[in-house]
């Protein structure tokens, strides 16, 4: 092949289309799996326990770097994976002749190994891989649910296959039946893998039920404060109280919109698990049974209407923040306009004291020159007294009459000449 400038993660992109293959099984099998959250740093943990269950069975340290991981062990087999929020431990024993019917493969798994599985558990299922020949659907149909409850049948694989569960929890675990009717080994696998898939998020989906009950609350407080500020906003009279309004209506915001923070996350990922439990539904290709609901109709009667609540609450969660924001808008422009009315009336105000400030200093411009002239006559005066001997047959007083008209006009085209370079450099351009 030519040296071509690869991209780096070409390799690993095209591997992880291949990654996480089903386990091919051979009827008849015992499957078990375990779904647990990442909890306080678990998912750091897990590589180290998966390392001590590979020590204890004299296994290699297994490459968890990947996120899957499968271990034989040869008394059972191991399939280990990790996603987003979860990870999944799957074990599979075949069924011996002279196995118990309640029995199931964890019990071919160290106790205390399992015992402290990092997480918290969050889906556990037993599945029972069974031949037709050995249980035929037919015993299993005319019985009802061996703990009462409602019984969810389904044929699968265009007919090679049967499907019975109740989704309850026993003893802690899910218990599903699949016989084999004409499963391939792979097929055999894929539908394991569908159906503790669709155990898992659907588990996972209903995460986002309780919060949306929590959010619930909150948004009728919320949507009732708001109508009260609303109705209040009409009876608003001063800027105060447009003010004060105006600090609930943040208060309010600031609610609404730690709550979106908290909660977009759960709820865009409460629609993510229940698109994908939809969609491995659709691959088990279920035939409806007379008398038993399938999968299909369980999922659409119980979980589609949780589901429909989380994404309606989500909605209404929006719509309110946004609603909030205009509210805040309009009140921000109403104070937005009295502060600005107030400021125009204060500029007017300051107009008016300029106006009054340019009068007073005329007024003290026209007694500056009377001061001035009377000062400056005076020195005239002084200076023609000592000087009289030499202004005769002119006295000191004549000199004085003379010089005060002349001093005032002097002073007064002075003020008046500064006056104009002020006013000439106040309009200059800047």
């Amino acid at each position: 092949m030519p040296a071509f400038d690869q991209h780096p993660l070409r390799q690993s992109l095209n591997d992880e289309v291949h990654a996480r293959p089903p386990v091919p099984l051979d009827t008849p099998e015992f499957i078990s799996y375990l779904a647990v959250l990442h909890h306080e740093g678990s998912a750091g943990r897990e590589a180290s326990h998966l390392a001590l269950l590979a020590e204890q069975l004299g296994l290699p340290t297994p490459d968890t770097s990947t996120g899957h991981v499968s271990l034989d062990a040869g008394r059972f087999r191991l399939k280990w994976e990790r996603h987003n929020e979860f990870s999944s431990y799957t074990f599979f024993r075949h069924i011996e002749q002279g196995d118990a019917a309640d029995e199931h493969a964890l019990l071919a798994v160290p106790a205390s190994w399992r015992k402290d599985i990092p997480g918290q558990l969050i889906a556990a299922s037993h599945i029972e891989l069974r031949s037709v020949n050995d249980v035929p659907p037919a015993s299993v149909m005319q019985q009802v649910s061996p703990h009462g409850k409602t019984l969810v049948a389904a044929q699968v694989a265009d007919g090679a296959g049967w499907v019975f569960t109740d989704f309850h929890i026993h003893d802690g675990f899910s218990r599903f039946l699949l016989l084999d009717a004409g499963l391939t080994p792979r097929q055999a696998g894929r539908m394991v893998q569908r159906l503790v898939e669709i155990e898992t998020y659907r588990v996972m989906a209903l995460l986002a039920f309780p919060v949306a009950k929590e959010v619930g609350r909150l948004l009728s407080r919320a949507e009732d404060e708001l109508a009260d500020l609303m109705d209040g906003l009409e009876q608003a009279r001063t800027s105060d109280d447009d003010r004060v309004m105006l600090g609930r209506l943040t208060r309010l915001a600031a609610d609404v919109e730690r709550s979106v923070a908290r909660t977009t996350f759960r709820f865009g990922a409460a629609a993510a698990y229940y698109r994908l439990v939809q969609q491995r539904i659709d691959e088990l290709r279920e035939v409806r049974l007379a008398g038993f609901p399938t999968i299909r109709e369980f999922m659409e009667r119980r979980l589609t209407p949780a589901i429909n609540t989380c994404a309606t609450i989500a909605n209404r969660q929006e719509d309110l923040s946004g609603r909030i924001a205009r509210n805040s808008q309009l009140l921000r422009t109403r104070v937005d306009i009295e502060l600005e009315r107030q400021n125009q009336e204060l500029l007017a105000q300051m107009n008016r004291r300029a106006k009054i400030q340019l009068h007073l200093q005329e007024t003290v411009e026209g007694l500056s020159v009377v001061a001035i002239t009377y000062y400056a006559s005076q020195l005239v005066n002084y200076m023609a007294k000592g000087g009289k001997d030499y202004i005769a047959p002119a006295t000191p007083e004549i000199i004085t009459a003379i010089s005060i008209p002349v001093i005032a006009g002097l002073v007064a085209i002075s003020l008046r000449k500064m006056r104009k370079a002020l006013s000439a450099e106040e309009h200059a351009p800047h």
